[in-house]
């Protein structure tokens, strides 16, 4: 059977969340609301509501989950209210990776370019990719627009972009939590008691360690679930699956 990827039941989920109406102040499965224009270089992939998250990378180009599918929104806080700092442009051209297993989920990866510059300014700026891999136990920022509830308690979609602090495990840890899944390009990272993580709608945006983008959010089975981390496509110096990255900069 193929990973719950973050995506999934998506439309089924946002029927759910409009019925729902106003309810007290959750957040990202345990996260919080960011700091209005905190992470520069979030973007929404946006199709009538938010589908998935991605990364700015440089003016022109837009890092994603490859199972993703794409139109943009930068600079965005408030998905459903004018900021006054957005800029939608719609996608030139896609490059998933060539390794990318829909089954499996490796390599869950894609290049994006925008079909114009992005104007850069403090409310639109690209993420940093590594020099070199995360540790174990090292904090990183998730954030995005997806599911605020774990699994087992239905969904709610937030207006707003969340954020939350989870930190980094070890590949003994990723491995035993998910055995025989975990690839080379694959990380982990969240709580094994459960009550953190990110969730549908959050593929594809950025987990980002001391200032560098260390990953994507890709896949998990639920969402916060006990002994169930987030699984994100690594992006250290050495992996294979950021092999697509070298043309961002070579333009």
């Amino acid at each position: 059977m193929a990973p719950f990827t973050k995506k999934k039941l998506k439309k089924v989920f946002l029927l759910l969340h409009l019925i729902s109406g106003l309810e007290d102040d959750e957040k990202i499965v345990g996260g919080y609301e960011c700091p209005r224009n905190s992470v520069p270089y979030q973007v929404s992939l946006f199709t009538g509501y938010n589908y998935c998250g991605g990364v700015l990378l440089s003016d022109q180009w837009v890092l994603s989950a490859a199972h993703c599918k794409p139109r943009f929104r930068l600079g965005e806080h408030d998905i459903w209210e004018p900021d006054h700092t957005e800029q939608h442009i719609m996608s030139a051209a896609f490059i998933r990776h060539p390794d990318y297993n829909p089954r499996t989920q490796d390599s869950d990866i894609m290049l994006i370019k925008l079909s114009q510059p992005a104007i850069l300014n403090n409310y639109v700026r690209p993420a940093v990719l590594p020099s070199d891999c995360g540790s174990a136990g090292t904090m990183c920022q998730i954030s995005g627009w997806g599911n605020i509830r774990p699994s087992d308690e239905g969904s709610r979609y937030p207006d707003k972009l969340q954020c939350l602090e989870v930190p980094l495990l070890s590949d003994d840890t990723c491995f035993n939590a998910y055995p025989f899944q975990i690839t080379e390009n694959m990380i982990c990272a969240g709580y094994l008691e459960g009550g953190k993580d990110s969730c549908q709608g959050d593929s594809g945006g950025p987990m980002v360690c001391e200032g560098q983008l260390q990953g994507v959010v890709s896949w998990g089975h639920g969402c916060a679930q006990r002994n169930k981390p987030g699984v994100y496509t690594k992006l250290g110096p050495t992996t294979p699956s950021r092999s697509v990255t070298p043309i961002v900069y070579a333009e």
